[in-house]
């Protein structure tokens, strides 16, 4: 399986790399970002051994759709989108936190429920909820934004204002946008059959102090999405949801003992497994971008993303 888990390109002006968990961004001239998705596949802050085809290519063509459907309500980092796995964007100071944003008692928010915890993240859950019930008005519930190797953490708003990790001001900002991006998202959502349940977004600062929405937006690693024909009786059934999200990876891993703590050992993903993987990502971007993927020739990937990045870089 051909696929892309690691880059060590050598681009003009080229001041840094910066690898995450799933994307590796190089800094230029410290003006440009050129951000690769790789098909790195991560689940509880563990990036596991093996990439998935097309997974790249897949999260950078949703996000950069969605950059284009929301540009009109929250500013973007986005210029240009030179190869199916790379964005170019403006250089930006990012936010040290995340904002996640949930519609749904599902995922972490649900576990936590389940352990009897009424408060998540400062914010009160009513009682009374089963899973993937929706929450009467959607939550904010952000985390810290962690450091390669680190794990994610629930925190405040309280306490991301009293540590002064953002400022009051700003923090408001993000708030707005969180909502108004995520209300986009449900409406684009359902227009395409799908409830988005759950999300999370990333922002940062331009040099010239402007708050922008960076890194990805409604991808599979960012978002949970629901069907949402049938989703009320299968509540009332008491049934698992159909969704098509990275949670159905997290609960193999649950399933086979991996949860990311110490002394656990990633499973064997077999190239059955990884094919399933990659299938569902497709069924995901032609479910919510409402297109045909097209898959991308991956006969020599890094020859093909080298010679589209320094052709726009050239241009």
């Amino acid at each position: 399986m051909n696929t892309i888990t690691t880059t060590h390109f050598q681009f003009p002006g080229q001041k840094s790399v910066y690898r995450g968990k799933v994307r590796e961004v190089y800094n230029i001239n410290d003006e440009l970002l050129v951000m690769i998705a790789t098909d790195r596949l991560s689940a509880f802050d563990v990036v596991l051994p093996k990439g998935i085809p097309y997974k790249g290519q897949i999260l950078n063509q949703i996000a950069t759709k969605f950059m284009h459907l929301t540009q009109d309500i929250v500013p973007n980092w986005l210029i240009a989108t030179p190869d199916p796995n790379v964005a170019v964007g403006h250089l930006c100071e990012p936010f040290k936190v995340e904002m996640v944003i949930r519609g749904y008692l599902s995922g972490h928010a649900a576990r936590e429920y389940t352990l009897g915890k009424r408060t998540i993240c400062g914010v009160t859950m009513p009682d009374g909820l089963k899973e993937n019930d929706q929450f009467p008005t959607p939550i904010i519930t952000p985390t810290t934004k962690a450091d390669n190797g680190s794990h994610d953490e629930d925190i405040s708003r309280e306490a991301i204002l009293s540590k002064g990790i953002v400022s009051e001001e700003d923090y408001l900002i993000l708030e707005k946008y969180t909502r108004d991006l995520y209300q986009r998202g449900v409406e684009i959502a359902l227009s395409r059959g799908l409830i988005l349940v759950d999300t999370k977004y990333e922002f940062g600062k331009t040099k010239d102090g402007k708050i922008v929405l960076i890194d990805e937006i409604h991808t599979p690693d960012s978002s949970r999405y629901f069907y949402s024909e049938g989703y009320k009786e299968r509540q009332e059934r008491g049934e698992e949801q159909k969704q098509l999200s990275k949670e159905f990876v997290r609960r193999w891993l649950i399933e086979n003992g991996f949860q990311g703590k110490e002394g656990q050992t990633i499973p064997d993903m077999t190239d059955e497994y990884i094919e399933s993987v990659s299938e569902r990502y497709i069924e995901l971007y032609e479910n919510i971008i409402g297109e045909h993927f097209v898959k991308a020739d991956v006969s020599n990937i890094h020859h093909r993303i080298e010679q589209n990045v320094l052709h726009f870089l050239q241009s």
